[in-house]
């Protein structure tokens, strides 16, 4: 059985000082290629950041990304400080965990854990052929759900458990509603894709499904790219929130400076100019004055955490994904139904 810290992607930022300036490396929330839309978005972050300290400062900076393998953030050997903006929040749990690892005080200084949050939304087929308008509509006969496998896909456990938690929160917290729910759900997903985005490309390049389950701001990014002649985002009554928790981890020995520049990057991501830039690319700004400019584009939506719903993902981890959890059972269940 698999670690639960090895199951879920981290996203890590490595700061070097040196005499020129820094570098650093990220790797974005979602799985994928360069081409996703969170790394185009922290290229745009991360080239307003090097026009920001070098009016600061009149030092260069290059800030440049670098993609790392899913949950292995402990294992960066670069000497300096670690600036790490983590997928799930227990990650923090593991850094903890290692003797290699600590997280600075001033961490707990930043007005949210997160700059940016995203959730979980449906993208649907232009004009919304099968009326899907909220999560009990993927339960119909006849909808077909195009989405990852959750024991297999990072992103999947994302829609599954915003799948569960929308089931106890209109039952009054009823288990056994949220399992059969869920189960109905899943079952109007003919095929559990591997990874996110391939059952992206097969919703979109293949036509498979009526129905998506995406990040919001993927969507979004998919609607844009097709002109909005091809397909729509619906936000359903309630979801999941996802918040990417940013992180500063001590390396083995520290530069000079290089807490400065860290900090300085973490402290620019809650700038109006760098909220700007997240709602340009599709996340909900934390900000009041970018969330206020960006409300056209994001309907209200009730939000619902990991913690409420499962109690953190450490939790949800053994109770749903882990051997012998929830979604085994439900697979279990729908092979002997066939």
């Amino acid at each position: 059985m698999h670690s639960y810290r090895l199951r879920l992607a981290v996203a890590v930022i490595v700061m070097l000082l040196s005499l020129g300036g820094a570098v650093a490396a990220l790797h974005s929330l979602s799985e994928g290629s360069n081409s996703d839309p969170t790394s185009k978005m922290f290229q745009d972050l991360n080239d307003a950041f090097e026009r920001h300290w070098r009016a600061r400062t009149g030092v260069d900076v290059t800030v440049k990304q670098a993609k790392m393998t899913s949950g292995v953030p402990v294992r960066v050997s670069v000497d300096g400080l670690k600036v790490v903006a983590l997928a799930v929040s227990y990650d923090a749990e593991a850094l903890q965990a290692s003797t290699r690892f600590t997280l600075p005080h001033w961490q707990n200084l930043l007005p949210h854990n997160t700059p940016f949050t995203s959730t979980i939304v449906f993208l649907v087929r232009k004009g919304n052929p099968k009326n899907l308008r909220d999560w009990s509509d993927l339960t119909l006969p006849g909808v077909e759900v195009v989405t990852a496998n959750p024991k297999m896909s990072d992103g999947a456990r994302w829609s599954y458990m915003a799948a569960w938690g929308y089931a106890l929160k209109r039952s009054g917290g009823s288990q056994s509603h949220a399992y059969e729910f869920v189960r109905k759900l899943l079952a109007n997903a003919n095929v559990l894709n591997s990874d996110t985005h391939e059952s992206l490309s097969s919703f979109v390049t293949r036509d498979a499904g009526d129905v998506l389950l995406a990040w919001e701001y993927e969507a979004h990014q998919v609607v844009h790219a097709k002109g909005g002649d091809k397909f729509e985002v619906v936000v359903p009554s309630m979801s999941i929130l996802a918040e990417p928790t940013i992180s500063v981890v001590n390396g083995m020995l520290e530069k000079p400076g290089t807490r400065e520049v860290a900090k300085a990057y973490i402290d620019y991501l809650y700038s109006t100019k760098a909220q700007d830039i997240a709602g340009r690319h599709y996340y909900r700004p934390r900000d009041e004055k970018m969330a206020a400019k960006y409300a056209g584009q994001f309907p209200p939506i009730e939000l619902y955490t990991i913690d409420e719903i499962s109690g953190g993902w450490k939790a949800a981890q053994a109770t749903h994904f882990d051997d012998g959890g929830i979604v085994d059972q439900i697979q279990v269940n729908r092979i002997s139904n066939l």
